[in-house]
């Protein structure tokens, strides 16, 4: 008897965003297959480095930075407050809970098919085993039947291998979007201000910060803040197909971000993620000047000079042999939280790229908002 494998496989549910002036409406579901999400569902049955830590100081509302030995802060009062995300499984909105679910039922379902597919491939070799043993040992010579039924199990195998790498290249959730035409500028203006944003020269995640006495530092810096660049760029899930990339923003100390046209994923792994609602999320843009003692980009704007150290008055402290001047660089801001436990922390090279995708972000997000009212 030939070797068979046969293996029933879900259908994922698709997801129809419809972005229009009446408002949002969101479908999760196969057309013509009636896929309910945490039901039964459809069946269908086949064959088948080290990082990079910078450490600086900044000083108040236009704030300035200058590395910093953190080991040097020995109590819990001078410890460094971080500035991260709560828990990614505590931080998804209960309206998008379904599209959350299409995406874990595609995990699912491609991890249960790699697993078929190394048990495949694992008989394939042992069946390729057999029929030259059969020839070696003259065995094969003599029962034509039997290297006749190998060589069939060996063509099923082969025809089982390339049918489940088919099926994994078919578990994902598609995501189809509908705009409005006057919403669909607003987010492609979005969408070229982020483009702008991810030629920045530098892109930090900041990771904590602490507030420092400046007379006592001799600095002109309030806050020390430590920081990891990271990257932004247009990319998407493997587990989303769609026309339109997400906004993927890198978190040095958390689940990585990428915002869709109506919600944002927030990504530690394929078991350990969330979605919010792109209209819950706050986010505050803002200027902060540094005092930069490496190389300042190409793309920052240096706004004025400082003291490696200084009197209360911004004067040089001339008790200092070697004192020397510091450049004092406008960066650009942005904050993200959300109530339900989102807070994230970015700087930019370049404040103007900042400051034209914050206020885009802005724009659609109210645009998005009045769409759920």
């Amino acid at each position: 008897m030939a070797w068979n494998f046969r293996k029933r496989i879900k259908i994922i549910p698709g997801v129809h965003l419809n972005l229009s002036k009446g408002g949002i409406s969101t479908s999760v579901g196969v057309k013509g297959a009636g896929i309910t999400i945490g039901k039964s569902g459809t069946y269908l049955n086949t064959s088948i480095a080290p990082l990079n830590i910078y450490n600086r100081q900044k000083i108040s509302s236009h704030e300035s930075a200058t590395p910093i030995d953190f080991s040097n802060f020995d109590s819990d009062q001078d410890l460094p407050s971080n500035i991260f995300s709560a828990e990614v499984a505590d931080i998804t909105s209960q309206n998008i809970q379904g599209i959350k679910e299409a995406i874990i039922l595609a995990n699912q379902q491609r991890s249960e098919l790699k697993n078929d597919l190394q048990k495949i491939k694992r008989a394939f070799v042992i069946s390729k085993i057999k029929l030259a043993i059969s020839y070696i040992l003259l065995y094969g010579l003599i029962n034509k039947s039997t290297p006749k039924t190998i060589k069939l199990d060996i063509e099923a195998q082969e025809d089982a291998i390339k049918q489940t790498k088919e099926q994994i290249e078919q578990c994902y959730v598609k995501l189809d979007i509908d705009f409005d035409k006057k919403i669909e500028e607003k987010y492609n203006k979005l969408l070229n201000t982020f483009k702008r944003l991810c030629t920045c020269y530098k892109v930090w995640d900041i990771l904590g910060e602490i507030y420092q006495d400046r007379v006592a530092a001799r600095s002109s810096a309030s806050t020390i803040v430590k920081q990891q660049e990271v990257k932004f760029s247009l990319k998407s899930l493997d587990e989303i197909k769609s026309e339109f990339k997400a906004l993927y923003l890198q978190n040095a100390n958390g689940g990585d971000l990428y915002i869709y046209p109506s919600f944002v994923v927030i990504y530690s792994n394929k078991t350990n993620f969330a979605l919010v609602g792109i209209e819950e999320f706050e986010l505050i843009h803002s200027p902060i000047t540094y005092t930069e003692t490496n190389s300042v980009p190409g793309d920052s704007k240096i706004v004025g000079y400082t003291w490696s150290k200084v009197n209360k008055n911004g004067t040089p402290d001339k008790r200092f042999k070697g004192n020397y001047q510091i450049p004092l660089v406008e960066y650009g801001g942005i904050k993200l939280k959300t109530k339900t436990g989102l807070n994230e922390e970015y700087q930019f090279s370049n404040y103007q790229y900042t400051e034209e995708f914050g206020r885009a972000f802005e724009d659609y997000q109210l645009t998005i908002r009045s769409l759920k009212k």
